[in-house]
């Protein structure tokens, strides 16, 4: 892939401007709390899905990463997982009646950190799920590890219960970095970790990386970039930093003087990207790399990627029901959120067994509009015909308001827009964002821009 389409300086400033990363359409920020556990409950009868997706959240994390962003509960008490999964399991148990007819083809875990439990308490949940859904034998199975604070053969119990796919947080491998983002960890453990899970059976080990954090220089990446090479995973995730030190307390403990400034975070990006895509992998998306042969990578070259709140994924027929605290849900024509605090959590499973706090009915424009969004986001192209066939539309009517608003784009050499289809060319990848907001009905008002982060 030639990577030097992607930088053109001065269109990366003219649209670096600030938008939603299209997890779904629309956004959580459009959420609201008249959306009940009945809305759900109707949405789960009306799927036209009836294969699942499950997702767990696990918020516990043994110490606090200046730079997070994520909903997590910092403790070195291991007991307080074993309160959080009696109330998870409570859920389940209430949850899992109204997906008999489902069969679950993907389960993952997420946090906070899931590696936080011990290895009782992650076969403990494990049978849990499998007692009371319903799992394909051909099951993937994912969970994000931190590799601080476990051993290497934790690998062998994780793919001993079924898990065949891992998800390392590495962010970067340079000690001053790792010190200034409180995240130390050993390069050497990792590299062990990652070789044992392959050794035993793991199908596919992703490495987490960040770009803009404190101290990050062009000469100390490149190692970080060259060790990820060595290590060779199947797919790497790469996500600029956010600073937000006014959302979440612990990034006021990284001083904006520490960081890079735009140009510098701007030279890092384009580092990462060239590397390793000269490293031999396929750029899937604004921040996820996979090698050629891997099923991301063959699903964009199909056409058939899809995304959801997980991010890429070759699932896309599959409703998604999430479990635990903050959790998202996706179901049939639904989005919906379980409550983010851990105390008002248990208490709502105690009241009610479910945690539901708020969530958004779609609208056939939301659908619509979704399906446009997600096929640009993915496969960098929209069917015109595809979406008339689909919603019974006239593409070009329907969007008529819209449609003038890619003209700038159009004007950049970024798209081209036909009678037939949108196509976008590989030079306005990392704008992918800024095409889709051409068609979000909800950025139009501009309440919740400034709530996103920067495109670039």
């Amino acid at each position: 892939m030639q990577t030097a389409q992607f930088f053109d300086q001065k269109l990366l400033s003219k649209y670096n401007t600030s938008g939603p990363r299209y997890t779904s359409y629309p956004t959580a920020l459009e959420f609201h709390d008249e959306f009940t556990d009945l809305d759900l409950t109707k949405a789960i009868t009306d799927s036209p899905n009836r294969d699942l997706s499950l997702y767990v959240h696990i918020p516990f994390c043994h110490s606090l990463c200046y730079y997070c962003g994520c909903n997590k509960v910092i403790t070195r008490h291991r007991d307080k997982a074993d309160t959080y999964l009696a109330f998870l399991a409570q859920e389940i148990a209430s949850r899992a009646p109204l997906f008999t007819d489902y069969t679950v083809k993907q389960l993952h875990w997420g946090g906070g950190t899931p590696t936080f439990l011990t290895k009782a308490q992650i076969s403990k949940l494990v049978n849990l799920l499998k007692t009371h859904f319903n799992f394909a034998d051909e099951l993937e199975m994912s969970i994000e590890v931190d590799p601080r604070e476990i051993d290497v053969d934790l690998a062998d119990h994780l793919y001993s219960v079924g898990f065949n796919r891992i998800s390392i947080g590495v962010q970067d491998f340079d000690a001053k970095v790792q010190e200034t983002i409180n995240r130390v960890q050993s390069t050497e453990f990792i590299e062990k970790f990652i070789q044992r899970a392959k050794t035993v059976g793991f199908k596919s080990v992703n490495v987490d990386l960040i770009y803009g954090l404190p101290h990050q220089e062009l000469n100390t990446f490149a190692k970080t970039l060259a060790k990820i090479q060595a290590i060779d995973p199947d797919r790497i995730s790469l996500f600029s930093y956010a600073h937000l030190p006014s959302r979440f307390a612990a990034q006021r403990k990284l001083r904006d003087e520490w960081l890079p400034n735009v140009d510098e975070k701007f030279a890092l990006m384009k580092l990462a990207i060239e590397s390793l895509c000269d490293y031999g992998y396929e750029f899937i998306g604004m921040d996820h790399f996979a090698k050629p042969d891997d099923e991301l990578a063959i699903a964009q070259r199909s056409g058939v990627l899809h995304r959801n709140f997980q991010g890429y994924t070759t699932k896309g027929d599959c409703d998604l029901l999430g479990l635990g605290v903050s959790a998202i849900s996706a179901i049939g024509h639904s989005y919906s959120q379980n409550i983010k605090e851990l105390k008002d959590y248990y208490q709502a499973i105690d009241d009610h067994q479910h945690a539901v706090e708020k969530g958004l009915t779609l609208s056939e424009d939301d659908l619509i509009r979704g399906e446009v969004i997600r096929e640009l986001m993915c496969n960098l192209y929209v069917s015109k015909n595809a979406i008339n066939n689909k919603f019974s539309i006239d593409f070009d009517q329907y969007f008529a308001h819209d449609l003038p608003q890619l003209q700038t784009f159009i004007d950049d050499g970024l798209l081209t827009n036909t009678d037939e289809a949108i196509s976008v060319k590989q030079s306005a990848r990392l704008l992918i964002r800024n095409i889709c907001m051409s068609f979000d009905a909800y950025m139009k008002k501009k309440v919740n821009q400034q709530r996103f982060s920067r495109v670039i």
